[in-house]
């Protein structure tokens, strides 16, 4: 069934084209901080452990916000590693050391990117794609990433 929800078939196409680029990002990097968790090594492992894993499980809450965003858009959204690896912009990076000050500076460069995508995009939907659902929704989503973003900074 067609969606008719007061928004242009272009303009949702090009709300859910943005969004599956943002459901990428956030998948990669819920994958590099799961990687943190897993492999963090060092004095305060008991400590980052800990810390790493309440922030991918956000980031697992994240990922299927955007994901049901795009659906609710009437689109379907991009679910393989295949499709992921092809939209994101982010590169895994090989390390010499797990230490959790590394893990957490390429964790904290990552949600500033996914920030600074996120606050160009919350007026290019409102304004230039109607879809100020869409707009809204990027926005909280932006304060949880500034939020996150702290507390990495925090911990350097």
């Amino acid at each position: 069934m067609k969606t008719n929800i007061g928004i242009t078939d272009e303009n949702r196409q090009a709300v859910a084209t943005e969004l599956s680029k943002l459901l990428a990002d956030e998948y990669i990097l819920y994958t590099k901080t799961r990687n943190a968790h897993w492999n963090v090594e060092g004095a305060d492992l008991c400590g980052k452990y800990t810390f790493f894993e309440r922030q991918f499980k956000q980031l697992d809450n994240f990922i299927d916000l955007v994901a049901e965003r795009i659906r609710c858009l009437g689109h379907i959204a991009p679910a393989t590693l295949h499709s992921f690896l092809s939209l994101t912009q982010f590169t895994e990076k090989s390390r010499e050391k797990n230490d959790s000050a590394s893990f957490i500076k390429e964790l904290l460069a990552d949600h500033e990117c996914i920030i600074m995508n996120l606050r160009e995009d919350i007026n290019k939907f409102a304004n230039d794609f109607h879809d100020v659902g869409s707009s809204d929704f990027i926005t909280d989503l932006m304060e949880d990433h500034e939020k996150m973003a702290w507390y990495l900074r925090s911990n350097l």
